[in-house]
Order: structure tokens, then sequence, then C-alpha cells
């Protein structure tokens, strides 16, 4: 495949992945209500481009690990957002590509991401380890851009940070009046 028609075929990845949103919710998010789901943790992370005004709020889940799979899954992936296709379609690839996997795997990813972002245009994507954000290769040339396709991912990480420090925390004492 041409170089040219690579371009051609990550742009229609974007452009679809901004048309049909995998993983986005049509209504806003309710309170969070992990009961029916003992052992997940839930985290919210709202972001904005000041930039240029796109928003995001991505929720995720994570699952605690236990025998025979001992570190923490992402489980769940929902997010809610308004902006340019570029930042709508990098939040579609990252439902897609998050769910299921460990929370060092989803962090090793992120980390790939934006060096692949930051490189403008001097790292050649590997899309067996990124597989559709592959797609935002280009975008790493234009420096405008780049906050745009990593807004969501952002996001994501503080999701992540937040049920890290939720699951570091001690729990609270039982009240002695209880």
């Amino acid at each position: 495949m041409s170089s040219s028609e690579l371009q051609q075929l990550y742009q229609q990845i974007i452009l679809d992945h901004a048309k049909y949103r995998h993983g986005a919710s049509a209504e806003p998010f309710g309170v969070f209500d992990a009961d029916g789901a003992p052992g997940l943790r839930l985290a919210e992370s709202h972001q904005v481009n000041t930039t240029c005004g796109d928003e995001i709020t991505v929720r995720v889940g994570v699952r605690a690990g236990s025998v025979p799979a001992p570190a923490p899954v992402i489980e769940q992936f929902v997010w809610r957002g308004d902006g340019c296709s570029i930042s709508m379609a990098s939040a579609s690839v990252l439902a897609d590509t998050m769910t299921g996997l460990t929370v060092a795997e989803a962090e090793a990813l992120v980390t790939t991401f934006r060096e692949l972002l930051r490189s403008r245009g001097t790292i050649e994507p590997d899309e067996e380890v990124l597989g559709d954000a592959a797609a935002f290769a280009g975008v790493s040339k234009y420096p405008a851009r780049v906050k745009c396709a990593m807004l969501p991912w952002v996001a994501f990480e503080a999701a992540l940070m937040q049920v890290a420090a939720a699951s570091a925390a001690p729990a609270a004492p039982a009240s002695p009046l209880a």
C-alpha cells in the first residue's frame, strides 16, 4: 500500500469514528452507582481544550484484580463530548481500544500514543500496538491539532489516576457510634 493510500485509509478511519462514535453516551451521565458491581471502581474526568473549546468527559470502571487475573482490568468505558472530528474520533478509538486491557497495558498505550503525537511525524505508527489509533499519526504534523487528539486520552489518564488514588487510600474506619 502506498503512503498516499495509507493516509487516505487513516483519514477514513478518523471520519468514520467521528461520525459513528463508539462508546459515546447519548444521555448525560448519572450518579456513580457501583453497588450493582462489587469490586468495580468508577472514576470520571472532564477535560477542556481551551484553545478550541473541545470538551470531553470520560468515565471508566476498573475491576480489581483477582485470581486468575491479578491485574486490574478496564471493564467499562463511556464518554460524552463535543468538539472537532479529531477529538471525537480519538475518543471513539480510545473506547474501542481500552476496554478489556489491564491498567498497566492501558497506561503503556497512552504513553505510546503520546509519543507518536509529539513526534511531529518522525515516528512511524505501529498498527499492531496502536490499532486504529495509528490513524492519528498524520495529526502529529499539526501541533495545533495534537491537543485535539490527546484530549480524550488525557481525560482517560486522569480518570485512571483517580482510580489508583482511591485504591491506595485506606478504608475509612467504622464509626464507633454505628
